[in-house]
């Protein structure tokens, strides 16, 4: 299924000046990928401060932030494969930090009145669930599955624009519940089908 993940290639050209800037500064790949992990948790940690005081005007810095981390998580990217930065340690600190950051980023939304936490829960747990199945290829250095339809970009949008709801003051309750339960459903099928591709894809290795 069509996912924003198709649009990277046009994103990454316009941040290409950036990285060579940042590589000319000796800013590695590892140092940019760490450094949108703590944002994220810096931000996760401010909208849930946010949500429970009431506060929740400061939502309207998600979709900001969640477009900073993409744009930090081409840049590393982009460091590591044209900067010959590529490392073990880098493989486990890209899912790793994204996994932390995903969650940080989506548990103020269990915080806020009149919502059920466990849905939230859900989410990421759905989420973590379907970028691990992009990874948990055989053999292990075979491409990354990024089949949406709820991939990672997808899932920015969907919380950016629901950060820019809440922070404009419209009431979480019940429309939340509802659109979370939509991405959960969603995420399943995202699972599925990097599961079923993946599978497919190796299966056409061997045979050649």
């Amino acid at each position: 299924m069509m996912s924003l993940y198709t649009l990277k290639p046009r994103f990454q050209a316009l941040l290409r000046p950036s990285v060579r800037t940042l590589h000319g500064f000796g800013v590695t790949a590892n140092q940019v990928t760490v450094a949108a992990c703590a944002a994220s948790v810096g931000l996760g940690a401010t909208l849930a401060a946010a949500a429970q005081s009431g506060h929740l005007s400061w939502f309207l810095l998600l979709p900001i932030g969640l477009l900073l981390r993409m744009a930090l998580n081409a840049i590393d990217g982009m460091l590591a494969r044209e900067f010959a930065q590529s490392s073990t340690l880098g493989a486990y600190l890209n899912e790793l930090c994204d996994m932390v950051s995903d969650a940080a980023l989506y548990l103020p939304f269990a915080l806020l009145p009149d919502q059920s936490p466990a849905l939230t829960i859900l989410v990421i747990l759905l989420a973590n669930l379907a970028e691990m199945a992009g990874v948990l290829r055989i053999p292990p250095t075979s491409t990354r599955r990024n089949d949406g339809p709820m991939g990672k970009s997808d899932r920015a949008l969907v919380f950016g624009v629901l950060g820019l709801l809440v922070g404009m003051g419209v009431a979480a309750a019940p429309w939340l519940s509802w659109v979370l339960a939509i991405v959960a459903l969603l995420l399943v099928s995202t699972v599925a089908n990097r599961v079923r591709r993946g599978i497919a894809d190796d299966g056409d290795r061997l045979r050649r």
